[in-house]
């Protein structure tokens, strides 16, 4: 069915955009897909928007479906889940494939493939949730200085971090976080600059875009300050000598390989005060709403929106 589909030109196909779902970045991924259903739209493909629902495969079938845009955010549509329906449907996909999307996900298995391939990233210790929190605390202040940055494995627009500045709390926001996210683990606090590098292509046409310099109002680059207008000031190109430049790029370009990315990702990163770019993240589903990193990235670039939806719809091949 692949093969077929892809001596088809692009336009012929019955596309669907995939977005919404039921993580806690739905809204955001409601937000994306309108954008890039309204520019596939504009530029002639033939395309719908679909809800993820538990009738996936029914939907999938029933609207004849040729090709998925993948806009989905979070649980069950950036962890591999859908990835998996899809591949069983031999339905082709935009982004990366099961294992890939899961590794990026799950933030400790991504910083460990990162350790693997020398790719620099704080220092990190994993939550034993079945462990006393009074042992797991005393554990975290024997290893880490404060402040120390707590976060939820699989969570992704910054849901559930917190960075704890003194001891005193520890234990209290160890114990409410384990409630509501499950999983968690301790990360090194670097204070430094927050930049993002956003990566497009495949192949031979694989390219890290301009690096773009977040200056949120917030204490960090949190869930509001993402999407809330003039919370988070964009620099791009970032201001950084240009060796650092160059290698905070080859950098995220090492972090896109190593977890076996596919078409698009965006790598989060802080650089340190004696000039380390380390890896906190890989998005593999970057958001591509009005307030998103990674269409301005783009722009820098000379890459306009409806460009930018065409290549990584192109990339599902």
């Amino acid at each position: 069915m692949i093969k077929s589909i892809c001596m088809k030109s692009l336009k012929k196909l019955k596309i669907a955009v995939l977005c919404g779902g039921r993580s806690r970045e739905r809204d955001v991924s409601l937000r994306s897909g309108k954008r890039i259903y309204e520019s596939l739209k504009g530029q002639g493909y033939n395309v719908i928007s679909l809800d993820l629902t538990d009738n996936l495969a029914t939907d999938l079938k029933k609207n004849k479906i040729d090709l998925v845009y993948n806009t989905l955010h979070g649980k069950f549509g950036e962890d591999g889940s859908v990835q998996g329906l899809l591949e069983l449907a031999g339905i082709p996909y935009t982004g990366s494939k099961v294992l890939a999307s899961a590794l990026a996900m799950n933030k400790l298995a991504a910083k460990r493939i990162f350790d693997a391939a020398n790719i620099p990233t704080p220092r990190y210790l994993p939550i034993d949730r079945e462990a006393d929190i009074r042992e797991e605390a005393a554990k975290i202040r024997r290893i880490f200085p404060f402040p120390l940055v707590i976060k939820p494995v699989s969570e992704g627009s910054s849901f559930g971090v917190t960075i704890l500045k003194n001891c005193e709390e520890l234990e209290e926001v160890l114990k409410k976080s384990l409630q509501e996210y499950k999983e968690l683990f301790i990360e090194e606090f670097i204070k430094g600059k927050e930049i993002t590098v956003g990566i497009i292509g495949t192949g031979k046409n694989i390219q890290s875009l301009p690096i773009l310099e977040l200056v949120p109002k917030n204490e960090f680059y949190d869930f509001e300050a993402k999407y809330t207008s003039g919370l988070t000031e964009f620099i791009v190109p970032a201001r950084l000598p240009e060796p650092l430049y160059k290698q905070a790029q080859s950098i995220a370009l090492a972090a896109h390989k190593a977890l076996d990315c596919h078409g698009v990702s965006r790598v989060d990163m802080i650089v340190s005060h004696d000039h380390i770019p380390y890896v906190t993240e890989v998005n593999s589903l970057p958001g591509m709403t009005e307030h998103s990193d990674l269409p301005a990235e783009a722009a820098s670039a000379g890459i306009t929106f409806d460009q930018l939806v065409v290549k990584i719809l192109e990339s599902a091949f």
